[in-house]
Parts: C-alpha cells; sequence; structure tokens
C-alpha cells in the first residue's frame, strides 16, 4: 500500500468516525438534519454526505456542528464511542526502555485519555506540557519513581496517587526498582 492509499484510507476512517459521531449526537437530541444543517448555516445535502462519513470536514465546520449540539468539539473526533464493554488485555513491558500505551480516550465534557507508563529501573523521561489547563493524574499500580512538575517532584509508591497541571514542564523518574504507572490525562473542552 502506497502512503497517499494509507493517507486516503485514514483519512476516510476519520471521516466515517466523525460522520458517525454527528448522527449518533444529532438524533439523541431529537433533531433533524434538516434542523443542523440550519443551525450550523451548512446544506442537508452537505450535512448528509457528513454523516455518510464521505465528506472531509474542516475544523471550522465541526466546530459549527459541535456549537449546533451543544458537545465539545472533542467529541465529534472521539472513535471509540461504542458504549460496550471493553476488555484489553495485559502486554508485556519493555526492558529497552519505557513503554506507554494509549489504553482508551473519553470524551464528553472533557477530554479523558487512560493511558499505562511502564517504566524500566534507571529510567527518566520528561513529559510534554499538555494544552492549557491540563491535569495530569498519577495511580502507580507497582515500583516507585519519583515524578510531577520539574520545579515540585514527589516520591511515589505502589498504591499512590498524584495530580498536578500537565501544562507545564513534568518528568518521571525511577531508581533501581521499574515502575507500573496508569496515566489520566484530563483535558479542557475545546469551544
Amino acid at each position: 500500500m502506497t502512503a497517499p492509499d494509507r493517507e486516503r484510507r485514514a483519512a476516510s476512517s476519520a471521516a466515517a468516525a466523525a460522520g458517525a459521531q454527528i448522527q449518533r449526537r444529532r438524533r439523541q437530541r431529537g433533531m433533524s438534519q434538516a434542523e443542523l444543517a440550519r443551525r450550523t448555516g451548512l446544506s442537508k445535502a452537505t450535512l448528509s454526505q457528513l454523516e455518510a462519513g464521505a465528506g472531509n470536514p474542516t475544523i471550522d465546520t465541526l466546530d459549527a456542528i459541535a456549537v449546533a449540539l451543544s458537545i465539545p468539539l472533542t467529541d465529534l473526533l472521539t472513535r471509540d464511542a461504542s458504549p460496550d464493554t471493553v476488555h484489553l488485555a495485559a502486554t508485556a513491558a519493555s526492558d529497552e526502555g519505557p513503554t506507554r500505551e494509549l489504553l482508551r480516550r473519553i470524551s464528553g465534557g472533557h477530554s479523558l485519555e487512560l493511558w499505562r507508563l511502564r517504566l524500566p529501573a534507571q529510567t527518566s523521561v520528561d513529559g510534554v506540557p499538555h494544552a492549557p489547563g491540563t491535569i495530569e493524574h498519577l495511580l502507580v499500580a507497582s515500583g516507585r519513581l519519583v515524578a510531577g512538575p520539574t520545579e515540585d517532584p514527589r516520591s511515589l509508591d505502589a498504591g499512590d496517587l498524584l495530580a498536578f497541571a500537565g501544562d507545564a514542564p513534568h518528568a518521571y523518574r525511577t531508581d533501581d526498582v521499574p515502575a507500573d504507572v496508569t496515566v489520566v490525562i484530563a483535558s479542557p473542552a475545546i469551544g
């Protein structure tokens, strides 16, 4: 598969996911396509095409739809909105370096990402500051580490929870014991 084919497939997958969210949220509100089209200034044909996943909406178009539906823009960009039970089997950690896994993205007024961070012994990682207003939560499943804002790091043991402003420089560091940490990143709603 060529790079353009992969990009086209990814774009259509993203458009289909956004279209499904638009339709789902519109129906939840008991709103017709004609009413949503009127509120957004889009034609009904354009809206129908977007809901079918056949369009390629701009951020401005998605933002207008999100405003009309009274939801955060991020809710339209969520691919995993299934109410079904989700079971993710455990995976092995790498001994070579940190292992990061996005476990789940949860929307609904704000954006939540649930990550697993596994750090081998003697590992140091600088966290990238997130969007303004983001709060990062760490729950240590096993091991120990020093983590948090670069200016105010904290020592954490298994079972400890730490929440801090994720929009500032932060870091994670293990000593002679590896750590398995659940990280929840809560970002403010867009719009």
